[in-house]
């Protein structure tokens, strides 16, 4: 089976289907840009399947590569048969190609290699033969294999060393292994123990056993972290009658030859010596991969709902970074995030707490500031309570909402917050941050490395380079999606626009500044590092609002504003009509003509057409505007004000394997476990929830020592 016909059955595509896209792939075209402008090509596989189908792709490819350099190295022996080249050519992964290339692999200095240079081998081959009878006894044919020069002085040493030479044998039978990790896999359990005895998080853990094959990612994750912080003692454990049955069913073909007893301890010795902690380690290893796969899905979906969460738009906002010693910093920031004031106050303090406050209310007053947003960090609590208490005797409108830090001094810290704000120390660099990205949360988001957004879990613990790639493509997902302003937008969230680097971003900002505003889409061509081939990826993805072409402000491509502009005449609509939000009717009119008809009559294809036709109804559109709204407050909870069967409205703050975490606006965020999210049976919380959904919940108990809340979704009001 060729790649392109593994990916047709693996995805659930045509062979046509795949062999397009893998052609779009290779040509150097952006997963976004495909998504979006090669719908024709691909049938209109979205961003998900083709990032997934560009992994696959990837994948088989070095499996192919690896099997070629299999087959090169043996050969190089001379030892390629056409039975070898076949059992290389089924191989469906890595380790099955390594198992088959394990016998011919250079090895370091083994029992079996000093064995064999002792010139054991045809002693090891008597063995094997497993006869009824022989005649010399075993014994005494091994005594022509004793030679003190090379250093086997007994015959006990001679067997030994034959035995030692079949136990390697059996230990590289491909075939072999691979029953063997099947059967561990289905038959073997995950076993730990408390390695020091002190309390810790692992506790639970101490004396623990769960079937390899039941085993949850979350689990495996939170094993492999209190092993590697010693707190655990792990081991795979198996059935020893069920692998070394398997294996003596294989290797011994008599049950009462001479040699039975030999043969059956070396091929024990093969299993426990060799086999068992290399299939362990392949195991554990597969276990943590599928469970940082797992981890990383979860940890994607979090972040493409915050960075999609909609932004706050029109309004001013009152950043507040709470702090005790070093004070609570404030900005105040317009709609369209540019700082107007800032300001430092020590609410916290008793003797200063009244000229915070007349700070406080002066900002609101001076620049109307419509909302608060409060850090979730050190001194949030007595933060919300100050400001509480400060919207309430103003009576201006203003409300308050507590918004995540995470990542927020990560920003403040780093080389951009400070190329972004030289004139600010960190505390107010951040103090922006938290007020922008209430504003809008995906352009300043961009700015924070995802790891450090605080919407996964075990994050730290994954293969980085796996985590970074996965969650770069959520990112450069998001944002072309939504597209950006290219007059307003920074350097950051230029670099995961299709078809533009780092670099390229950089010379777009300092063009910018250089030259003025961007008047057209295709000015951007002058930019250096923006090529034709770039500006075919990014093009689609930039807006320039009030610039001199009004296409250059939805999501048409340039390719396609011939088309659009034939589409406008063939319904007697004009460019004006765009302008003025008078194409409500276009898509009736389209339908009425014939989808098909009117796409033919242009020279596109349907989904182009139809895709045309959304950006002509709503140029500049938002697609976030359809989510739902942050909660803003203007009262204030407690925990000690939480009691049982109070329903309450919050905002789902992230999702793990085992439930999802609400903010229901008492600092502490409460826990509405996978068995309390829906009446239905659901694999995971994903299914029920997602991260930024506002939902009702009912307290069902709250610690307030451990500062836990435990809440359900399961109710009817």
């Amino acid at each position: 089976m060729t790649i392109i016909e593994t990916l047709a059955k693996e995805l659930n595509l045509t062979v046509d289907q795949v062999e397009k896209t893998v052609a779009l792939i290779d040509e150097g075209n952006t997963i976004p840009f495909i998504a979006r402008y090669r719908k024709e090509v691909t049938g209109s596989l979205d961003d998900s399947v083709l990032r997934t189908l560009d992994e696959r792709l990837t994948a088989l490819r070095n499996l192919e590569k690896r099997k070629e350099e299999g087959k090169n190295l043996i050969d190089a022996q001379g030892k390629l048969t056409d039975e070898i080249v076949a059992a290389i050519d089924r191989a469906v992964t890595v380790t099955e190609v390594d198992d088959i290339y394990r016998p011919y692999r250079p090895k370091r200095k083994t029992r079996a290699s000093v064995a064999r240079e002792r010139g054991l081998e045809p002693l090891a081959e008597l063995l094997l033969a497993q006869e009824k009878t022989y005649d010399p006894a075993i014994e005494v044919q091994a005594e022509a294999f004793v030679d003190p020069e090379k250093e086997v002085n007994t015959v006990e040493e001679a067997l030994q060393g034959a035995m030692d030479i079949i136990a390697e044998d059996v230990s590289d039978n491909a075939e072999y292994r691979k029953k063997l990790r099947a059967l561990t896999f289905d038959h073997g359990s995950l076993a730990t123990k408390a390695a020091k005895e002190e309390d810790s998080v692992y506790s639970m853990y101490y004396d623990f056993a769960e079937a390899i094959k039941n085993l949850p990612g979350h689990r495996i994750l939170a094993i492999n972290r209190g092993e590697k912080e010693e707190f655990l003692k792990v081991s795979l454990t198996v059935p020893e009658e069920v692998v070394l049955g398997f294996l003596y069913n294989c290797v011994l073909t008599s049950t009462d030859s001479p040699a039975t007893p030999y043969v059956r301890d070396a091929v024990t010795d093969s299993y426990t010596r060799l086999i068992a902690p290399s299939i362990e380690r392949e195991i554990r290893n597969d276990l943590f991969d599928n469970a940082c796969e797992g981890a990383i899905k979860v940890f994607s979906d979090n972040l493409s709902h915050l960075l999609m969460q909609p932004p706050l738009k029109g309004k001013v906002v009152l950043g507040f970074d709470p702090g005790y010693a070093h004070g609570c910093k404030l900005a105040v920031v317009d709609p369209t995030g540019k700082v107007l004031d800032t300001a430092v106050i020590y609410p916290t303090m008793k003797n200063r707490v009244e000229q915070a406050a007349a700070v406080v209310r002066k900002l609101i007053r001076t620049y109307n500031v419509d909302v608060v947003a409060i850090g979730n960090g050190t001194a949030s609590r007595e933060s919300e309570q100050f400001i509480a208490d400060i919207l309430r005797q103003l009576d201006c409108g203003a409300k308050y909402i507590i918004v995540s830090e995470a990542g927020a001094s990560i920003y403040s810290a780093s080389k951009l917050a400070a190329e972004e704000f030289p004139e600010f120390d960190v505390m107010q660099r951040s103090a922006v941050s938290i007020a922008r990205r209430l504003q809008d949360p995906l352009a300043e988001l961009v700015k924070i490395d995802p790891k450090g957004i605080g919407v996964g879990q075990y994050q730290h613990d994954m293969k980085q380079a796996r985590l970074d790639e996965a969650l770069g493509g959520v990112v450069e997902d998001c944002v072309n999606s939504v597209g950006v302003d290219v007059n307003t937008a920074s350097h950051s969230l230029l670099a995961y626009i299709a078809g533009i680097n780092a670099t390229a971003a950089k010379n777009i900002v300092k063009y910018r500044e250089e030259n003025g505003e961007f008047k057209t889409r295709a000015q951007i061509t002058k930019v250096p590092r923006i090529g034709a081939k770039a500006y075919e990826q990014c093009a689609g993805f930039l807006r320039i609002p009030g610039g001199k072409e009004i296409l250059d402000n939805t999501g048409v491509h340039p390719e396609s504003y011939e088309a659009a502009r034939a589409l406008l005449a063939m319904f007697d609509y004009t460019e004006e009509d765009i302008k003025a939000g008078n194409l409500h009717f276009l898509k009736s009119k389209v339908i009425k003509n014939g989808i098909q008809k009117t796409a033919d009559t242009l020279g596109i294809g349907e989904p182009t057409l139809m895709d045309i036709i959304a950006e002509l109804e709503k140029p500049g559109r938002d697609i976030r505007d359809g989510f739902d709204a942050p909660v803003l407050r203007e009262d204030v909870l407690s925990l000690e004000d939480l009691k049982p069967d109070m329903i309450l409205t919050g905002t789902v703050r992230n999702v793990t394997d085992f439930g999802a975490f609400v903010d229901i606006g008492v600092h502490q965020d409460g826990l509405v476990h996978i068995s309390q999210l829906s009446d239905k049976f659901i694999k995971h919380p994903s299914q029920a929830v997602s991260l930024g959904d506002v939902v009702k919940v009912k307290v069902m108990a709250v610690d307030v020592k451990k500062k836990r809340i435990s809440l359900t979704m399961k109710f009817k009001e």
